[in-house]
């Protein structure tokens, strides 16, 4: 059993109409962020998850009695499948407690982090979470006890356990990696410091470390820290700045490259380490088993983008004409080629959103509507808001959706990413019993960017300037770099690096800065210059020494979504109408199956390459339309 509300893509319907939010303006970019300036219909709503913090107390106390019950059941699953449905049922309940317990505190303490009393309910949560967890860890191992033969008998004579047919039997299917007993309480006493080279890194890149000063060509000067590091890249036209400022800001990690080697090293041999005590041939495997996702998928993803980068390196050498350069390097990569003045209002933005999915059929725009009518959105910064974006669900409410809205095209294709999040899980939650209604990371990021498609095609048949089409067409480029190709760049590398201490090779400085700009020069080509300082990159990629193997999925996700996208927008109108079911199913399905099944049965089998050409292809396409508009553009 596991913790499964933690991460933040999730969602359901809001209760108040469009046509009421439409009748209140909202404020503009540039009007107070007071919250108490804001009118209520742009502000979370938190009564529909507790009235007050008394009912939140209540739960607390209500959570606490059912996790001793649910703790005195231990011991009783083998006495069939009555007992086995009973610990099931006691769990939903106390999963669906959970879901209101966390983010009561959580949404509240994210528009207001100056909160302490808020904060110290939130921490609160943690530790009855914790008890909780201990109280369950009986439970798959004793569950496993039972023989698979005897359990499928059970599933096939009770009704009533149909929701946890596909947990448990996963159960099962990962049991062949589960140790016995001494060596699963090796590997629980190993599971602390399993977490110390991502807590050393933490403490490496964000506590010690010393973002230098620089002097810029106007005499002005900035200290490149990420935040102004990044706003220089974008704002500042001066080529000569902009390379000082990278060899700058990543020579603050070079100054202590071997201290981030030897770290990531630990994380290496960590990994390698649990890959081969829990009996798997690779690192790779190991990571993709909790998902049973083959390993061909990362393998096919990476054979099949390197050997097509050739749009990508088509796309930098336009950058490199438009921006007039002579040689064009990394960190001439966020420099805009085009300027605009427009700005996008919340309700046009609302508007934009509600009209690009109508393909999707009346039924999922009507529950978009609804959802987007208020109060389930924070949309406007204020004093002590998180920045950022996400959605977040509490199952039995629906998604609590969070933005810092500013009126930009960003924010826009923002607002669509996050809104196909919480109509993925608005389906999910409607449509799966509580055991399966979470959908897995694997398959999270399809709905979002397949959104935020929509949304582009919608903004493009609404305009023939050739500059805004140009600024539309070289968002959706940028997409693809950013969430595609650089994601796989990176899944490439972090394969190479465990590939060498699964081989026994050493893990120094000098290997992995020579392994970086390996990779990145394969996918870069003569298209871009790569500065020797660019090698020390693999240092300040988070990714690689927190979540290992995580990257590759914002890849998958993004090659799904383009080759639905696809499906459903091509062909015939039967072939049309067909796909798009298979999508809204997919949606539909939450966690009810492995995810790879789950993407099948919508029409994308990520282990052929034909999947990952459609993202290689809707790059090259965007490329054309680029340049047509360009050529318009005086």
């Amino acid at each position: 059993m596991s913790n499964r509300l933690l991460w933040p893509a999730v969602g359901l319907m809001a209760a108040m109409t469009f046509n009421a939010v439409a009748q209140t303006s909202a404020p503009t970019a540039k009007s107070p962020r007071n919250r108490s300036d804001v009118p209520a219909e742009f502000r979370w709503d938190f009564s529909p998850i507790y009235p007050n913090w008394d009912a939140w107390e209540a739960g607390m106390r209500d959570m606490e009695a059912k996790t001793d019950a649910f703790a005195a059941l231990k011991g009783t699953l083998k006495n069939g499948p009555d007992a086995v449905l009973k610990a099931y049922l006691s769990f939903d309940e106390i999963g669906k407690l959970q879901y209101r317990l966390y983010r009561y505190p959580q949404l509240q303490r994210d528009v207001d982090t100056r909160d302490q009393a808020v904060a110290g309910r939130f921490q609160r949560v943690g530790a009855l979470f914790a008890k909780f967890d201990t109280a369950t860890a009986w439970f798959t191992p004793e569950l496993l006890t039972i023989p698979q033969a005897t359990m499928q008998g059970w599933l096939d004579q009770t009704p009533a356990l149909a929701p946890y047919r596909f947990p448990i039997l996963e159960a099962y299917r990962k049991a062949a990696h589960v140790l016995d007993e001494k060596g699963e309480h090796l590997m629980s006493l190993a599971g602390r410091f399993n977490g110390t080279p991502r807590e050393t890194y933490s403490e490496l890149s964000t506590s010690d470390i010393k973002f230098p000063t620089i002097t810029l060509a106007d005499g002005s000067s900035a200290t490149l820290s990420p935040a102004s590091y990044y706003a220089l890249l974008e704002g500042n036209r001066d080529q000569a700045d902009r390379a000082k400022a990278a060899a700058a800001h990543l020579g603050a990690y070079a100054a202590t490259a071997h201290t981030y080697a030897a770290v990531y090293n630990g994380v290496l041999q960590r990994d390698w380490f649990i890959a081969q005590a829990r009996n798997f041939p690779t690192t790779l495997d190991a990571a993709l088993d909790s998902d049973a996702v083959p390993r061909q998928v990362v393998e096919t993803l990476i054979e099949a983008t390197r050997a097509g980068v050739a749009p990508l390196q088509r796309y930098f050498r336009l950058r490199k004409k438009l921006l007039g350069l002579d040689t064009y390097h990394p960190y001439d990569g966020s420099l805009p080629l085009y300027k605009s003045d427009k700005t996008y209002p919340y309700e046009t933005a609302r508007e934009l959103a509600l009209a690009s999915v109508a393909p999707l059929g009346a039924d999922y725009v009507s529950q978009y509507r609804r959802f987007v009518s208020g109060g389930r959105i924070d949309v406007y910064e204020s004093p002590g808001k998180r920045s950022g974006a996400y959605s977040a669900g509490v199952y039995g409410v629906g998604p609590y959706q969070l933005l810092n809205y500013n009126d930009t095209l960003d924010a826009v294709f923002t607002f669509a990413h996050e809104g196909g999040h919480a109509m993925h899980t608005v389906l999910s939650y409607e449509n799966q019993p509580f055991a399966t209604s979470d959908y897995t990371i694997f398959v999270a990021e399809v709905a979002s960017t397949t959104n935020e498609r929509f949304l582009l095609e919608e903004l493009l048949r609404r305009t023939t300037d050739p500059k805004e089409r140009f600024l539309l067409l070289q968002h959706a480029a940028d997409s693809i770099v950013g969430t595609y190709f650089t994601q796989v760049m990176f899944a490439d590398f972090e394969l190479q690096a465990h590939r060498l201490v699964e081989q026994g090779q050493p893990i120094t400085t000098a290997v992995l800065r020579k392994l970086y700009g390996d990779t990145a020069r394969a996918y870069y080509g003569d298209a871009m210059t790569l500065d020797p300082f660019y090698e020390d990159t693999w240092a300040r990629i988070s990714h690689f020494f927190n979540s290992p193997y995580y990257v590759y999925q914002y890849a998958t996700c993004f090659a799904s979504s383009a080759q639905l996208f696809k499906a459903m927008t091509t062909g015939t109108p039967e072939s049309r109408k067909a796909a798009t079911e298979r999508y809204l199913t997919l949606l539909k399905s939450g966690g009810n199956d492995q995810p790879m099944k789950q993407l099948q049965k919508a029409g994308v089998d990520l282990t052929q390459r034909a999947t990952i050409q459609s993202v290689i292809d809707q790059l090259d396409a965007l490329v054309t339309q680029m340049e047509a508009e360009a050529a318009k553009i005086r």
